[in-house]
């Protein structure tokens, strides 16, 4: 019975999609992908990269799928939020700015739009 309410509140949280048994697989690895961007975004300590960044880890999740998708936009709209409410202020402007990135990366666009000159190729 347990594991059976543990399946349908699994269900409810994730959404439809989670008909899909590769949902729960893309989500993770889509998670990996955003968490790759930002680990490479503080690596590269590159003044004006962060919306590359931003495009480049939605890009890469969504290309994992629905799951992929899915990850993306909560780990990009809970980033986001926990920049409201930091103590370290918050830019309503540059919010906005991340999350087109954010979007233009998740709809398939190229990241590379937000670019900036000079950026290694490594990334």
């Amino acid at each position: 019975m347990k594991l059976l309410l543990a399946g349908l509140a699994l269900i409810l949280i994730v959404g439809t999609e989670a008909v899909d048994l590769n949902f729960p697989i893309q989500a993770i690895q889509g998670g990996h992908d955003m968490w790759k961007a930002y680990r490479d975004l503080k690596k590269s300590n590159w003044i004006g990269a962060d919306k590359y960044f931003h495009a480049r880890g939605n890009f890469d999740a969504a290309r994992r799928g629905p799951g992929g998708v899915w990850a993306a936009e909560v780990i990009s709209d809970l980033r986001e939020m926990a920049q409201k409410y930091s103590s370290s202020g918050f830019d309503a402007e540059d919010s906005a700015a991340d999350q087109k990135a954010n979007h233009w990366g998740r709809s398939g666009g190229d990241p590379n739009r937000f670019r900036p000159k000079g950026l290694p190729d490594k990334y």
